[in-house]
């Protein structure tokens, strides 16, 4: 697919390793989140635009390059995707920061939406959406599509894992949106959890159960 990208990274990979961990607890796990969603950032705003610049030295005149002013959001699913917000802003603490707020149905999986908060200059923004986990796919396609009737420039997906049954949901629903994961793992369960996975990210991010 296209518009799917692996961080197949060894950085990423070896953090991965301990976040699935079982005996891994939540201040650990946490600080995993955010170091892999750091890493993960870097390659989503690869093809950010640049403009050359001239820097005065020390010494001479330096040609270099910035950002030609590409205004960046980045819109966490709630509430796991609060654990990859911290490591995102290290690495872009000008973006703004919207939140939806979604929860799956224990009978039916589907994703209800309780909370939508977004930047008021959305559509000036290329927004990122956070979420640890695409299990059905449903959460981030509701979510993503409230962000598109707002207009955005552009939007872009970001888990740590992924399951084949919800990255072929998001791809059907938004083939427009650009994913990347750490991790494209085997199937779901009856329960609609990630095999192998790594349990319930938002249980493991804040130590409940």
């Amino acid at each position: 697919m296209a518009n799917i990208f692996v961080a197949d990274h060894p950085l990423v990979q070896h953090k991965l390793a301990v976040l699935r961990d079982v005996a891994t607890p939540s201040k650990e796990f946490r600080r995993l989140i955010q170091e892999i969603t750091e890493l993960m950032v870097y390659e989503a705003t690869r093809d950010l635009p640049m403009k050359d610049v001239e820097v005065q030295t020390p010494v001479a005149v330096a040609k270099c390059k910035k950002l030609a002013g590409r205004k960046l959001a980045f819109v966490p699913i709630l509430r796991a995707g609060l654990g990859m917000m911290d490591g995102a802003l290290e690495l872009v603490p000008s973006a703004r920061v919207g939140h939806i707020g979604l929860y799956r149905d224990p009978e039916t999986l589907k994703p209800v939406e309780y909370y939508c908060k977004l930047p008021g200059d959305i559509e000036e923004r290329d927004v990122i959406v956070l979420d640890p986990m695409l299990a059905t796919g449903g959460s981030a396609i509701d979510a993503i599509t409230q962000i598109k009737t707002r207009h955005p420039r552009n939007v872009k997906f970001m888990c740590i894992i992924a399951a084949p049954e919800g990255l072929a949901a998001l791809t059907e629903a938004h083939p427009d949106v650009a994913v990347y994961c750490a991790a494209l793992d085997d199937h779901l369960n009856d329960h609609g959890y990630i095999i192998p996975g790594l349990g319930d990210a938002g249980d493991r991010i804040f130590g409940t159960k």
